[in-house]
């Protein structure tokens, strides 16, 4: 059996504070190369948990269970050598980064991905097309990463840095929220744009709203209450939830 390029096994993961609040409780998911999975549930599931813990963040400890990225156990590295190796978050609330143009901060992040050292000219040239394709102003090359811009701009700038890194894996953590439903449509297309120019892609869509999985079509969708994937299924999963909501699952 072929070894799939991300899974979850038994996944519990509580707060790093002293606290220690368990939110996910035993979570299990495989995705294949070039597979798009939903990820959908409601507030306070553990959606927003989940996405952390998969790039490493701090604020999460992983007390039982392993992911597995390529079939390496990649639990307990740190969040550059997971990005490095292929795993790419874009995040719900994309943070400003003063001072560091969008150019510059994917000339480095270019570098620590592939060890490749574009020179600002041909970094410009190799963006533009995706700038374009994303209707994005190609001025916003030399602004300070996400300062000023809006959550729609915001949220194409991250589907511009998953074109230009290209990672093997996309987790999408509620890139839908807070925008209309044009920009909507041109970061669902993006999504999709970057999966054209590369098939093998894997992508985990974490979202609350069906008007994202319209656009990106996933093959896979699960649900996801207190902590646990609770039901499985396939693009009819989520019509089913839109008509009848998480109660039936709590």
């Amino acid at each position: 059996m072929a070894t799939p390029l991300f899974a979850i096994e038994g996944l519990r993961v509580s707060t790093a504070d002293e606290t220690q609040v368990q939110i996910l409780r035993g979570l299990d998911l495989e995705i294949g190369a070039g597979e798009v999975h939903a990820l959908m549930g409601p507030n306070g599931s553990g959606k927003s948990t989940l996405a952390s813990t998969l790039l490493g963040s701090p604020e999460y400890q992983v007390t039982e269970g392993r992911i597995l990225f390529k079939g390496d156990d990649v639990t307990d590295w740190p969040t550059d050598v997971r990005a490095k190796a292929g795993m790419f978050l874009a995040f719900q609330y994309p943070q400003e980064i003063q001072g560091v143009s969008v150019l510059n901060f994917l000339r480095q992040a270019l570098s620590a991905r592939k060890g490749i050292d574009l020179s600002m000219l041909e970094l410009r040239l190799a963006i533009m097309e995706w700038m374009d394709r994303l209707d994005m102003d190609p001025s916003f090359a030399d602004r300070y990463l996400n300062e000023g811009f809006s959550g729609g701009e915001k949220k194409r700038n991250e589907i511009l840095q998953m074109a230009i890194l290209e990672p093997e894996l996309a987790i999408l953590d509620e890139t839908d929220s807070g925008l209309d439903i044009d920009a909507l449509k041109i970061v669902a297309r993006g999504v999709q744009e970057v999966r054209s120019e590369r098939p093998e892609l894997g992508v985990l869509a974490i979202t609350h709203y069906q008007r994202l999985l319209d656009e990106l079509k996933p093959g896979f969708v699960h649900i996801l209450v207190e902590g646990r994937i609770v039901k499985s299924g396939g693009p009819e999963l989520s019509q089913l939830l839109e008509a009848e909501g998480y109660d039936a699952w709590r």
